[in-house]
């Protein structure tokens, strides 16, 4: 088993502790941080996406064409664009980033974006819809002759596409989510499914989910990601020092304020499971600190890991010893950040690994 690091790039200079700190586009930052990703050892880097953000598949071509071997993890939301289009479009760029290099992650989004023509408001249906989309987008990519799909969200006639992608026999597609739905849709499509760092006993209850819903369907359960902040320091004091350091300054940030829009939007289910834990206790585990998340409104990769780098490496391989395979790991200082992580801690996850496995051959 290998196990995978992904990272994540924006295409201007942002945290939650500095706020925007350059233009819209900063193409140097982009350069910069895709290549200290790059060196730093990450497999691949996630490129969000959400309404009026920049777009994923351009910031991934742009970033491909100043790295040789990174890998983009594209964010994409189902049905605000065609399906047929978005799988010529991931086919096309799998072509020009030289094959391999890109997986579509497909988010279903927490509710409606009518910003973006999207007014479909209920979760379930929404996933639905998702479905369909990938059932679409998957049909696109394989389909040798034009095909029909009649559906409840989807109706579309003779849809097929001469540009394949090299990737076979298709372009790999991970997916998250924390209700049951998500569950049973990803078993279908996706061969990753993205968790945010929750405890390990709430990590474990949610493997637990999906594996079940694999037997169910008769099919083989997605491999498993983890996304969780890391806070690096010399010693345990240091790094607990930073930590809180970080909170403060998150606090001060008059974008994550009490009464702010950010704090008022609607909670998912997996932002619910990140408070729900946090109110538990500001630590669980290892090393999980949890009020990073809170200060947020736990939107999404809000929780983090914290102290030394032994420390950090044992508590991801904590998650590795549920099944976990793959870590979306980014940090609050993000370029500095991840030259700590590629020097410190990705190669004592990998080394561990590798002498588990010899121990467990021999």
């Amino acid at each position: 088993m290998s196990i995978e690091f992904v990272g994540m790039i924006f295409p201007r200079q942002w945290s939650e502790t500095r706020g925007v700190r350059t233009p819209d586009f900063d193409l140097p930052f982009i350069r910069h941080h895709a290549r200290a990703h790059e060196h730093a050892g990450f497999d691949r880097v996630l490129i969000a996406s959400g309404p009026g953000s920049a777009d994923s598949l351009q910031i991934a071509a742009y970033a491909a064409a100043h790295t040789e071997r990174l890998g983009f993890m594209i964010a994409h939301r189902p049905a605000l664009t065609a399906p047929t289009v978005a799988a010529r479009a991931f086919a096309t760029l799998d072509h020009t980033t030289g094959g391999g290099r890109i997986r579509l992650h497909a988010i279903t989004g927490i509710t409606a974006e009518p910003q973006e023509g999207d007014t479909l408001l209920d979760k379930t249906e929404r996933y639905r819809r998702a479905d369909e989309y990938l059932e679409i987008v998957r049909r696109t990519w394989t389909a040798e002759a034009p095909f029909d799909f009649e559906g409840r969200y989807f109706n579309i006639k003779g849809a097929f596409s001469p540009v394949k992608p090299l990737q076979q026999p298709h372009i790999p597609i991970s997916f998250g989510g924390s209700s049951d739905i998500a569950y049973q849709i990803a078993v279908k499509h996706a061969d990753l499914y993205a968790l945010w760092g929750e405890p390990l006993s709430g990590v474990a209850e949610q493997i637990g989910k999906l594996k079940a819903a694999a037997n169910a369907a008769g099919v083989a359960a997605p491999r498993v990601s983890l996304s969780v902040r890391l806070i690096l320091g010399a010693t345990e004091e240091q790094a607990w020092q930073r930590a809180e350091q970080i909170l403060a300054q998150i606090k001060a940030n008059p974008q994550f304020a009490a009464n702010s829009p950010w704090q008022k939007r609607i909670k998912g289910t997996g932002s619910e499971r990140l408070l729900a834990a946090a109110a538990r206790a500001d630590r669980h585990d290892r090393a999980l600190w949890m009020p990073t998340a809170t200060a947020v409104g736990a939107y999404g990769d809000t929780t983090a890991l914290v102290g030394t780098p032994e420390t950090v490496a044992q508590a991801l391989l904590d998650y590795v010893d549920l099944g976990v395979t793959t870590f979306l790991n980014r940090g609050y200082d993000p370029l500095y950040d991840t030259v700590d992580y590629g020097r410190w801690v990705i190669p004592a996850v990998r080394e561990e690994v590798r002498r588990r496995q010899a121990r467990f051959v021999g």
